[in-house]
């Protein structure tokens, strides 16, 4: 695990395949962007304004909340990469999809602009699946700060854009119900990237489960990750691109039967975000 922090005032950035920080913070209804260019369900629930009106970001679950887990998938494709699909390469990964019907578990997907764009019909499928909820994971996957992995970088002035131009290609795609939520790409952050996208309304959405899926060949060792670092109320970030975590649905149908016999049940982040607000309420 790689922690990296930039200044007193950054939040702790990481990559796909790593973890990243930021507090829960007290829940609200929701906030439908200002623009309008969200797709949102007025229920769904999103989080207050962080400080000094920030956009806020959500880690995890209240851990006294039961044994609760939401696994995420990010379905990550950059704007460039057209090309590579054009010649062959996969960024869906529909047997991952079919194992979480299979095994009947909900979760959430965190999809690019560019991911609908290129697999509407598997967007509006996941769209239309009750089991599924689909997040804003950025238009290009472009980085929100500098020194991210290697991901080139979106400007300031853009950011806002990236996520309404995203809303924009799933209504394009189909795809209606889109929840508020954001996950930045490779998970890092700063200020500034906060104040940016304040006006959207969306709540940013981290991770405290790392399955190291990303470039993974051995299921094995991601389903002992996962298995190893969930908690109560943990949000779990994996991966639904074939070419670049290929082991993830072996993992996942190991993963899920083990911790079912755990006891845990499995949700989305907009259950473990509500389950927030109830849990901070007084008796």
């Amino acid at each position: 695990m790689i922690i990296r922090v930039r200044h007193a005032a950054v939040v702790c950035a990481l990559g796909a395949a790593l973890t990243a920080c930021g507090a829960p913070a007290a829940t609200h209804a929701a906030r439908p962007a200002p623009t309008a260019t969200t797709a949102a369900p007025s229920e769904a629930p999103t989080l207050a304004p962080g400080p000094a009106g920030l956009t806020p970001v959500f880690r995890n679950g209240p851990r006294g909340y039961g044994r609760t887990v939401a696994l995420t998938f990010d379905a990550d494709m950059t704007a460039d990469e057209g090309a590579r699909a054009a010649r062959g390469e996969r960024f869906d990964n529909p047997r991952l999809i079919a194992a979480l019907r299979a095994l009947k578990v909900p979760a959430t997907v965190f999809m690019t602009g560019r991911w609908a764009e290129e697999y509407p019909v598997q967007a509006r499928s996941i769209d239309r699946d009750p089991l599924f909820e689909i997040a804003n994971h950025s238009y290009s996957h472009y980085a929100f700060t500098g020194d991210c992995y290697g991901l080139p970088t979106v400007a300031p002035d853009r950011m806002r854009s990236e996520v309404e131009r995203t809303y924009q290609a799933f209504r394009k795609a189909g795809v209606t119900d889109a929840m508020p939520y954001f996950r930045f790409p490779g998970g890092c952050y700063d200020r500034e990237a906060l104040k940016a996208l304040t006006p959207t309304g969306v709540t940013a959405v981290q991770w405290d489960v790392v399955s190291g899926d990303a470039f993974a060949t051995d299921a094995d060792a991601v389903a002992r990750q996962v298995l190893e670092g969930v908690r109560p109320g943990s949000v779990v970030v994996m991966h639904c691109t074939r070419s670049a975590a290929p082991a993830t649905e072996r993992a996942v149908r190991t993963i899920v039967p083990e911790l079912r016999k755990k006891g845990y049940r499995f949700v989305k982040v907009s259950e473990l975000i509500g389950a927030t607000d109830a849990h901070r309420r007084p008796a």
